[in-house]
């Protein structure tokens, strides 16, 4: 039998990482639905320019406000103030992230603990504070998470980046089981290459971003990424669908199912991918050699 598709009209979502990106492009798709949605993100400029848009375009907003998802009492603060104005949300969209890369040589402690903060603990802070109100409020719903691609297989120079998207991953497959009986389900979108800001700010620790090599590599990234906008599309369906699993690439997909049923050709191929960045970026100890010739 067939799974009715959900409505979205007429209902309540609210959408971390809102300023810019994915969280944006979501925000202005899902109040063409005929949503009204409640922003915030740490960018106060880019949020509320993504409120104007919003409006601009018919749209309804509600609550707009700055928060960081790191900060778990300013969170549950803002969840409580939503709810009170607001009601239980129909919709929760964790979207807001940080990246940073590099080998386990060059990161240091501050990496690892910026990613778990932002990354896990975020979502976590705003499940806590948003998720509760929605069972209570009996209709049913939506919880999305954001993870990556890095969230689902070994990727090169992803190791505290993964850290945080594998322990999303694993937080949204429990919530999965244990929100199934209150009619609320959970996608995990894992995101290939999508061309958003993140892409200009990511860190990578040891390697300098600025120089010529760099950007050309960045630049062949952007090339087969897909835009906000078609990563937004895709999340929607899959919260109309209530799908667990929301690919962005067909590439990411394709290695997902390949680490699944052929354990040996997919470990072959991110052996050389990891091959492929240790020759494109030296890591910060071959550089260090370089500087002392």
């Amino acid at each position: 039998m067939l799974r009715r598709r959900r409505r979205l009209d007429g209902t309540d979502a609210f959408i971390t990482g809102a300023a810019s990106g994915i969280g944006r492009a979501t925000a202005l798709l899902l109040a063409r639905e005929g949503v009204r949605v409640h922003l915030t993100d740490r960018d106060g400029p880019g949020l509320q320019a993504t409120a104007d848009a919003v409006r601009a375009a018919g749209g309804a907003v509600g609550l707009v406000d700055t928060v960081d998802v790191a900060d778990g009492p300013a969170v549950a603060e803002l969840g409580r103030r939503l709810t009170a104005e607001h009601g239980a949300m129909d919709a929760v969209l964790n979207v807001a992230g940080i990246s940073a890369w590099g080998t386990v040589r060059s990161l240091e402690p501050h990496h690892w603990r910026s990613m778990v903060d932002v990354n896990l603990m975020g979502p976590i802070h705003v499940v806590a504070a948003l998720v509760p109100p929605m069972i209570e409020a009996r209709r049913g719903g939506s919880v999305v998470n954001v993870a990556s691609a890095a969230g689902i297989v070994a990727l090169p120079w992803h190791a505290a980046y993964s850290a945080s998207k594998y322990g999303l991953r694993g937080v949204s497959e429990v919530l999965r089981l244990d929100l199934a009986p209150h009619r609320i389900s959970v996608s995990l979108v894992c995101p290939g290459a999508v061309a958003t800001p993140l892409t200009e700010t990511v860190q990578i620790a040891g390697v300098d971003t600025t120089t010529p090599r760099f950007r050309r590599l960045l630049g062949r990234f952007r090339g087969h990424a897909v835009t906000p906008e078609r990563a937004a599309e895709l999340i929607v369906d899959g919260m109309r669908r209530r799908r667990f699993w929301v690919y962005t690439s067909l590439d990411i997909r394709l290695l997902h199912l390949l680490q699944r049923l052929f354990p040996p050709g997919y470990h072959a191929v991110v052996r050389t991918l990891g091959y492929a960045a240790n020759r494109a970026l030296p890591d910060v100890e071959r550089a260090r050699r370089a500087d002392l010739r």
